[in-house]
C-alpha cells in the first residue's frame, strides 16, 4: 500500500480513527533502547524526554541533540529489525476497521515513510500511512473536515492531543503509551484527554464514542 498524504486519503461514510505509530501502534522506547545498546549508548529513564536521558557507554556524557538526532535517524532507516507491534494492536484494530476508517498519522522525517510502510504491511496493519513533522492538529482537520461523523484520535504525546483539540474539538482523544517505564514519567493528561492502558481500553472508549455520537445524531 502507498504511503499518502492527508489530501490522498479517501474516507467513507462511516467514523475515522487516526492514531500515531510511534509507541502507539509499535512499540518504539523498548526496541530503541535495545538499538542504543547496540550503539554503545543507553537511554536511562530520568526524564520524559530523549535528549539529555542518552548516554554514550564509553565516557558517560550525555548524546548531544545532533547526536540523538542521528542515532533516531538511523533507528528508522533500520526500523524493521527493531520495532515490533503494541500489546492487542493488531486485532482491536482489525475489529475496528469494520465500523470505521483507520489511518496513521506518524510525526518522522517523510524519507522513512516507505520503510514504515512496508514494516506495518508486513504485521497486518494495512492502514494508510501518512509521515510528516508538522503538527498533527491541522492535519486532522483536513482529513476529517467537515464531516458530522465520530472522530477519534490516538497518541502518547499530549502537545499533539492538544493540537487535535484546538483544530477538532469534536474529537475522542486518547493518550496511549506502550512502554510502562516511560509512561510514568509523562505529563498528567489535563481534562478532555482520556488515558488508556492498553489498546482493548482503547477500544472500548472508541465503541463508546461512537454509540453516542451515533445517538446525539
Amino acid at each position: 500500500m502507498a504511503t499518502y498524504r492527508p489530501d490522498d486519503v479517501v474516507l467513507g461514510h462511516r467514523p475515522l480513527i487516526v492514531s500515531d505509530v510511534d509507541e502507539v501502534v509499535l512499540e518504539f522506547l523498548t526496541p530503541f533502547k535495545l538499538f542504543l545498546e547496540s550503539r554503545q549508548h543507553r537511554l536511562l529513564p530520568r526524564s520524559f524526554r530523549l535528549t539529555g536521558n542518552i548516554v554514550d557507554l564509553q565516557n558517560g556524557e550525555a548524546a548531544s541533540e545532533a547526536a540523538v538526532k542521528a542515532l533516531l535517524d538511523a533507528f528508522y532507516a533500520a526500523q524493521e529489525q527493531w520495532q515490533r507491534p503494541a500489546a492487542l494492536v493488531v486485532n482491536m484494530l482489525a475489529e475496528l476497521s469494520a465500523e470505521a476508517d483507520i489511518v496513521f498519522l506518524t510525526a518522522m522525517p517523510p524519507r522513512h515513510a516507505a520503510v514504515r510502510r512496508a514494516l506495518l504491511d508486513a504485521l497486518g496493519l494495512p492502514y494508510p500511512l501518512f509521515a510528516s513533522e508538522e503538527p498533527k492538529g491541522p492535519l486532522v482537520e483536513r482529513l476529517h473536515g467537515a464531516r458530522e461523523l465520530p472522530v477519534v484520535f490516538i497518541d502518547d504525546i499530549l502537545r499533539n492531543l492538544h493540537s487535535v483539540r484546538d483544530y477538532a474539538p469534536s474529537c475522542l482523544l486518547i493518550n496511549l503509551m506502550a512502554n510502562a517505564e516511560f509512561r510514568a514519567l509523562a505529563p498528567v493528561p489535563d481534562m478532555g484527554i482520556h488515558t488508556v492502558a492498553d489498546w482493548a481500553d482503547a477500544a472500548r472508549l472508541i465503541r463508546a464514542h461512537f454509540g453516542r455520537s451515533t445517538a446525539s445524531r
